[in-house]
């Protein structure tokens, strides 16, 4: 599985892919139907969702390397990405340690279609906690 595909998947439970997500190691962006962002990580032990307001997200432009504007324009690409003062509103984690056994860094070596279902597990967490 690749992020084109991810995001098909998680468009078809009405959840947005957003930039600034990879595959490798596994760190997820994901707007949720109300706009609240999730954002998943999967590092060391841990396999971590974090979820932010609308308003965490902003948009970094990259500096062109030599910046003269006469071989690159004085700015380079914009990338979306969490501020860096964003305080999430809560937090999920499943500790590999404890749950798996792992001891060094087997979160940040899953694969993507193997990271999900940890995805989709701390996301049910988060959903539990949200009154109807």
């Amino acid at each position: 599985m690749n992020l084109p595909a991810l995001a098909d998947l998680l468009a078809s439970r009405g959840l947005r892919l957003l930039p600034g997500s990879h595959a490798v190691p596994v760190e997820l962006l994901v707007q949720l139907p109300d706009a609240t962002i999730a954002h998943f990580t999967a590092r060391g032990t841990t396999l971590r969702l974090r979820t932010y307001s609308p308003s965490a997200l902003t948009t970094i432009t990259i500096p062109a390397e030599c910046g003269c504007g006469d071989h690159h324009p004085q700015t380079g690409p914009a990338r979306i990405t969490l501020s860096r003062y964003a305080v999430p509103l809560d937090e999920h984690v499943i500790d590999g340690h404890l749950e798996y056994n792992w001891h060094h860094h087997e979160a940040g070596l899953l694969r993507l279609p193997d990271a999900l279902p940890h995805f989709f597990t701390l996301l049910d967490h988060t959903r539990d906690l949200v009154p109807a």
